[in-house]
């Protein structure tokens, strides 16, 4: 419990000093958007960090290497908050996340991540859910980087959820190289434990990405299911790393 308040003390300082960074970004936000993303992203990769190290999280991250230099679309599976955290810090770069609305609804934190071109979607709200698909596209024809979450939510099992296509027109449509992310362990440091903060290992793998450009148009229907496939590959092999450390 006390890893759970010292990460909620550090977040309020840390959205209190850094007010004049908001401001600013705010001030600066329609006129050059690309300064203000990359504000953001500095900014809020500090306290991302900060909260890894409060944590007690021990990182095992491979295959940074794949991701190209291009705009691509990150496809992970969900297993918790962790998931976005670890993404955003192993990532050394400016990416977008679609996220549920709930974090959305966070005062200050949303006005943040809105500048790095975060969504937030309405599972329920399909006209709405169709709007956020078409503004991600529109972020990577214009040269910015999306991760998606295509189960839709988080997975209470070790066992997946089925990827909903729909999000992979965001790929479909613009061509952009889909790069499978896969975690273990996010859930045991914080959702398994809620709302207590519990030290462990987290891994993170890249796997090579699916050169969408390169495909035909029949096999652009099944991205979904591909990127699963690659991603479960990965689960799988963490899981045996994972177990061969704890032994």
């Amino acid at each position: 419990m006390f890893r759970f308040i010292l990460i909620c003390i550090e977040i309020f300082f840390f959205f209190i000093f850094t007010i004049p960074v908001f401001l600013y970004m705010k001030l600066i936000s329609k006129k050059n958007p690309d300064k203000a993303a990359r504000i953001c992203t500095v900014t809020i990769r500090w306290i991302l960090k900060l909260i890894l190290k409060t944590g007690g999280v021990r990182l095992h991250v491979k295959g940074l290497e794949n991701i190209p230099e291009d705009p691509v679309l990150y496809v992970s599976n969900h297993r918790g908050m962790f998931d976005i955290i670890t993404g955003m810090v192993c990532v050394n770069r400016e990416v977008g996340f679609i996220a549920k609305k709930e974090l959305g609804n966070i005062p200050f934190f949303s006005k943040y991540v809105t500048n790095m071109r975060c969504l937030f979607l309405d599972r329920q709200d399909l006209k709405q859910g169709l709007q956020i698909i078409l503004q991600a596209i529109d972020f990577v024809k214009a040269g910015h980087s999306m991760w998606i979450f295509p189960e839709g939510t988080r997975s209470h099992t070790d066992e997946m959820l089925e990827f909903k296509e729909g999000s992979f027109k965001i790929a479909e449509r613009t061509g952009c190289p889909i790069v499978p992310v896969a975690f273990t362990g996010t859930d045991d440091i914080f959702e398994n434990h809620f709302p207590k903060v519990k030290p462990g290992d987290v891994y993170m793998s890249v796997g090579k990405p699916i050169m969408v450009a390169d495909l035909k148009r029949n096999e652009r229907k099944f991205l979904g299911r591909q990127s699963r496939e690659i991603i479960q590959e990965m689960i799988d092999e963490q899981k045996k790393e994972r177990d061969g450390v704890q032994a």
